[in-house]
């Protein structure tokens, strides 16, 4: 009897092709499948919520299979991760509806982008924060990330030669928050805020969807109004008609991380 799991995982995208499957290299899903696979006694496709880039991180990644094989979620877990490298943890599996679909399915997605702006970096997170070394204008930051809530065309932000039905998007959470977060995101976003331009800050993002490199497009323009290269209210100009050459650079990808897929 077929049945659909639904896989929380968590991961480090350093050393990753990302989340798709390619020619050449490791890539999560593809571990994923493989791992499945030993239990199925065949091949297993895994749709994933986000297909996170090369070097992207994630700490609640979600994934959808059909398989046959009749063990408990519970067994799962620990079956799972004995086949999977260690900086690959699927966190929870469960029995889900049959036409649960990890991607389709999700009404929400929760990105975070960290920074540390100073002139002395932080060896210990490294591979997860973007290090700059001036100060940049939070308060700047956040005028123009505020901009960016509501359904906007955000074709400013795809990567150019993306191909898509529509660059609409709604956004529903978008600020920047100092203080109150770990390296990956397992802290609540709510924590405290300061005018600290030192501090670790991140770039936390949430909406019904996200083209290819769009977070970090924003992000490479919320730093650029930061260090003051253009006024904040230049990113509702670019929700407003404008192209990919008119944003900001795309951010470095270690600092993304995949924080959590909502769900009905």
């Amino acid at each position: 009897m077929r049945r659909t799991l639904k896989i929380t995982l968590a991961y480090d995208g350093t050393r990753f092709v990302g989340w798709q499957r390619q020619a050449e290299g490791e890539s999560i899903q593809g571990l994923l499948e493989d791992a499945l696979a030993k239990f199925e006694g065949g091949p297993v496709t895994a749709h994933g919520a986000g297909r996170t880039d090369a070097g992207v991180h994630a700490r609640g990644q979600v994934a959808s299979a059909a398989v046959s094989f009749p063990y408990p979620v519970d067994t799962l877990v620990r079956a799972l991760n004995a086949h999977l490298p260690e900086d690959i943890r699927v966190l929870e599996v469960a029995d889900a509806p049959a036409d649960f679909h990890a991607r389709f399915s999700a009404r929400s997605k929760t990105y975070r982008y960290q920074i540390r702006a100073g002139s002395v970096g932080d060896p210990f997170t490294r591979a997860f924060v973007w290090q700059l070394a001036e100060r940049l204008d939070v308060a700047a930051m956040r005028e123009a990330a505020a901009k960016l809530i509501g359904t906007h065309d955000f074709a400013a932000f795809q990567s150019a030669g993306t191909e898509t039905s529509t660059t609409i998007r709604t956004i529903t959470r978008s600020d920047i928050v100092l203080g109150g977060a770990d390296v990956l995101g397992g802290a609540d976003a709510s924590g405290p805020r300061t005018t600290d331009s030192r501090a670790l800050m991140a770039y936390e993002i949430a909406g019904d969807g996200f083209l290819r490199h769009m977070v970090r497009a924003i992000v490479g323009t919320l730093v650029e109004i930061g260090r003051g290269w253009r006024p904040p209210a230049s990113m509702a100009q670019l929700v407003d008609g404008g192209t990919r050459a008119e944003a900001g650079a795309t951010a470095p990808p270690h600092g993304l991380c995949l924080v959590r897929v909502d769900y009905d």
